[in-house]
């Protein structure tokens, strides 16, 4: 009995000390890029903003002040006002809280999407592969930005839609990209050593197949956070995004660009805080791509 608490002890261990070599090795890779250290710190910064709004913040997103319409930066406002009264700065930070959430739950759900299609397709090939790709095809053929306008005009602007929205049109292009993953990996050795154990096709893919796409996916993964920011702050400038008054930053920039030579700290505010934001997810994901290429 003592032996076997003494060997369970040993795998505990043994399995931490793994588990902390591969962090180890993950922070190694970041960090050894300076690209991926800038876009890390851009995304941080925000990460922190959103977090830590309401203590960052003198006013709250909806308060209204009708005696400081459309002001400039000053002591009480550093970003001003808009022409409903509303601080600015703060409609920036809690808008970083909306966007920081449905964009990565977005892609979130289009990876789960695109991976139970993408896996099987390219696993099995044959005719599975082949009505999964025409149908996901069919898909792509709109543009993107596009079918988003499609999917919100006909159910409607909300925080669920948006994300449903990015959601299906992301998914063709991560299932397409985990099909070309599984495809190649399916002819490894431990794969077919996988098939002669005697283990189900479900768990080959997913304890042999899809862990050893992580690296490529985790990439894309970041691109796409940057991506759904993007055409979260689109579908805001559009009117199609969270509906008014939630703190949107493409909101922001679609209610005060007609008021620009009025007062240009909304709208100007807002574009540089989804300019960074995106530039910092892309940074990231570029060092990211380029350090874990050259370990291969």
């Amino acid at each position: 009995m003592a032996e076997q608490t003494l060997t369970l002890k040993n795998l505990r261990i043994a399995a931490r000390a793994r588990q902390m070599a591969r962090l180890r090795e993950s922070l190694t890779v970041v960090f050894a890029s300076k690209t991926a250290i800038v876009g890390l710190v851009m995304v941080l910064l925000w990460v922190l903003v959103a977090v830590f709004a309401p203590l960052v913040t003198k006013f709250g997103p909806l308060e209204q002040d009708y005696l400081m319409i459309n002001q400039g930066p000053s002591g009480a406002h550093i970003l001003g006002t808009d022409h409903m009264g509303r601080d600015v700065w703060s409609r920036i930070a809690f808008g970083a809280r909306t966007i920081l959430t449905l964009g990565p739950l977005s892609v979130m759900v289009a990876f789960v999407v695109g991976i139970t299609l993408g896996l099987p397709s390219g696993y099995y090939g044959g005719w599975i592969d082949e009505t999964v790709m025409r149908i996901l095809d069919a898909i792509m053929a709109f543009p993107t930005i596009l079918l988003y306008m499609i999917i919100i005009s006909a159910v409607g602007a909300s925080p669920f839609n948006v994300v449903v929205a990015i959601a299906i049109g992301g998914a063709p292009g991560i299932a397409r990209l985990v099909r070309a993953l599984a495809m190649d990996i399916r002819t490894r050795e431990y794969v077919a050593a996988a098939k002669l154990r005697g283990d189900k096709d479900i768990q080959i893919m997913l304890r042999e197949i899809l862990p050893n796409c992580r690296g490529p996916l985790i990439v894309d993964f970041l691109l796409r956070i940057g991506y759904a920011a993007f055409y979260i702050g689109t579908l805001g400038f559009l009117g199609l995004g969270l509906p008014p008054p939630t703190p949107d930053w493409g909101g922001m920039v679609q209610e005060g660009h007609s008021r620009m030579f009025a007062n240009v700290w909304p709208v100007l505010s807002a574009t540089l805080s989804i300019v960074t934001l995106v530039i910092g997810l892309n940074l990231f994901a570029d060092g990211l791509r380029e350090e874990t290429m050259r370990y291969q």
